[in-house]
C-alpha cells in the first residue's frame, strides 16, 4: 500500500502541522513516510502545501506530480491540484475556501464543513484536526489512536492539554464528512 496525498490551502489553515501528524502516526505504525512541505515567503495568508507519502515499502522519492488524495482547503489550490489528481483518487474540500467547487467525475469527492464545525464548536484552532478526522474516514491510512501518538509527539509539551480537544475536533471530521 502506497499513499500520496497533498494537502493544499492557506499558510494558517495548519496545513503543514496536518501533514506532519498524518507523516509522525504513520511512522508510529511502522511505515515508510515522507513529508515534503512548500510555502512561500508568507507565514500566514500565503498558499502552503505538503506532500505526504505513506507506504509499506521504501519510498523511492517524495517528488511526485500526481496524487491518490488532495486536501484543498482554498479556491487557489484547487485550480493548481485537482487536475493532478489520480482517476479513481479522492478529493476532500472545505467549502469555506472554495467559490467554484470541483468539476472532475473521475474521482471521489469529499466535502467537509470543517470551518463552520470549528466556528460552531468555539474553537477555530481545530479547523485542521477536523480535516484530519474526514481523512481518516474515507482513507483510513493510519488509526485514530496512532494520530492521538502523533499529536503528543508534534505538539510541544506545554500544549499536550489540547489533545483532548483534538480528539474530539478529529471525530467530529469523522462524523461530519459527506460524499458528492
Amino acid at each position: 500500500m502506497t499513499e500520496e496525498i497533498i494537502i493544499a490551502g492557506f499558510g494558517g489553515q495548519g496545513v503543514l502541522s496536518m501533514g506532519k501528524i498524518l507523516a509522525y502516526s504513520a511512522l508510529m505504525e511502522g511505515k515508510e513516510v515522507s513529508w515534503m512541505p512548500a510555502y512561500g515567503p508568507e507565514q500566514r495568508g500565503g498558499t502552503a502545501n505538503v506532500t505526504v507519502i505513506v507506504s509499506d515499502e521504501r519510498i523511492s522519492s517524495p517528488i511526485i506530480s500526481t496524487y491518490d488524495t488532495a486536501i484543498i482547503l482554498n479556491q487557489p489550490s484547487l485550480e493548481k491540484f485537482e487536475s493532478k489528481i489520480k482517476p479513481g483518487g479522492t478529493l476532500i474540500y472545505d467549502g469555506y475556501g472554495i467559490t467554484i467547487p470541483p468539476k472532475r467525475t473521475d474521482i471521489n469527492i469529499y466535502e467537509i464543513s470543517a470551518m463552520d464545525a470549528a466556528a460552531e464548536s468555539g474553537n477555530p484552532k481545530s479547523f485542521n484536526m477536523i480535516v484530519l478526522g474526514g481523512l481518516l474516514k474515507v482513507r483510513p491510512i493510519v488509526t485514530l489512536e496512532n494520530v492521538i501518538k502523533g499529536l503528543h509527539k508534534t505538539l510541544p509539551e506545554r500544549h499536550h492539554h489540547l489533545i483532548p480537544a483534538n480528539e474530539a475536533a478529529l471525530r467530529m471530521g469523522m462524523d461530519i464528512i459527506l460524499k458528492h
